[in-house]
């Protein structure tokens, strides 16, 4: 199973504020869609919470929430696991893929275990309270760049 991280994130690092995203980018939403359907999405109880209720649980995913206290309204498939390791042994057996989707500690934490990094590189910096850690470019190099209008879909691939 590839283990990958996708994000949305400014040219100063901010991916949120007040648990919501700070820009609006149809075609990153769209992006994200596509490359995330069909596969497992790990992401921590914070980041499942912020997301608009109609799509909660993520359509056509599998969705697994990092928490260590549970969520209060579990619906139907959604699994809850209670750290970084027993949420890819969660994703195993779903798809080929397993995306972390957030916040900031679950990135940090996950940065180490990825072998992909999915990016939207927002041509713009916002004031923010989530940050993403730094891209290792001694660890990681570009494999595939689409620019777009104040924006880039980004992806890298671990150095050998």
């Amino acid at each position: 199973m590839e283990k990958l991280m996708i994000v949305a994130v400014s040219e100063n690092s901010v991916i949120g504020k007040d648990g919501d995203i700070p820009w609006d980018i149809p075609e990153d939403m769209k992006h994200f869609r596509e490359k995330t359907t069909g596969h497992s999405v790990i992401m921590g109880r914070r980041t499942y919470e912020s997301l608009p209720e109609n799509y909660r649980p993520l359509p056509n995913r599998r969705n697994i929430v990092l928490t260590r206290s549970g969520l209060e309204d579990k619906p139907e498939g959604v699994i809850e696991a209670s750290s970084l390791k027993e949420g890819w042994k969660a994703a195993e057996g779903y798809s080929d893929k397993a995306y972390i989707t957030g916040g900031e500690s679950v990135y940090r934490e996950a940065m180490s275990q990825i072998d992909r990094l999915v990016v939207t590189r927002v041509h713009e910096e916002y004031k923010g309270d989530t940050y993403f850690p730094e891209i290792d470019k001694e660890e990681w190099e570009e494999d595939k760049r689409d620019d777009r209008e104040g924006f880039s879909f980004i992806e890298y691939v671990r150095k050998d």
